[in-house]
Formats: C-alpha cells, sequence, structure tokens
C-alpha cells in the first residue's frame, strides 16, 4: 500500500514540475506580435534596413545625403527618437 502511494505521489509531482516548466519556458512566437502597417519616414526618406530589437522598432533611412536611425514603437507607428549620422 505504501509503495503505491509513493510511486502515484511521485507520478503527481513529476507532471506538475512538467506543467511548471512549460509555463515557465514558454515565449511568444514573434511572427505573432501586432506590428503598424505603415510608418511614416519622411517624404524623400530612402529606406535602408528595418529590423525589431527588444520590442523597438530600427529603421535605417537615408534623405540625400543624410543617413539617420529612427526608432518606433511597432504597436502603434509612433516615432520614439532619430539619430542622425554625421561623418567628420
Amino acid at each position: 500500500m505504501l509503495g503505491s502511494s509513493l510511486i502515484m505521489f511521485a507520478g503527481f509531482i513529476a507532471v506538475f514540475a512538467a506543467i511548471l516548466y512549460k509555463i515557465n519556458t514558454y515565449e511568444a512566437d514573434p511572427s505573432e506580435a501586432a506590428i503598424v502597417e505603415t510608418l511614416n519616414v519622411g517624404a524623400d526618406a530612402e529606406v535602408l534596413q528595418a529590423t525589431i530589437s527588444e520590442g523597438i522598432m530600427l529603421v535605417l533611412v537615408r534623405e540625400g545625403t543624410t543617413t539617420a536611425l529612427l526608432r518606433f514603437d511597432p504597436q502603434d507607428g509612433k516615432l520614439l527618437g532619430r539619430t542622425v549620422f554625421v561623418g567628420r
């Protein structure tokens, strides 16, 4: 009787450990994330590269002879910041 109870108890522990492991290791698929349909990068801007890093959309653009890095919120398209690259 005691042996079968211990085996049943060990089985419950294993099931709960597997459930906790699965819950704690879940990572959302980045392809399911909502991304804004259009971004306003400027009328004369040419997009060179775009990527998402740590929840921020980074867009590298060229505006004439100037190159700039634009940071957007990918959910609503709000411009968070702008960095202009200057050669010296």
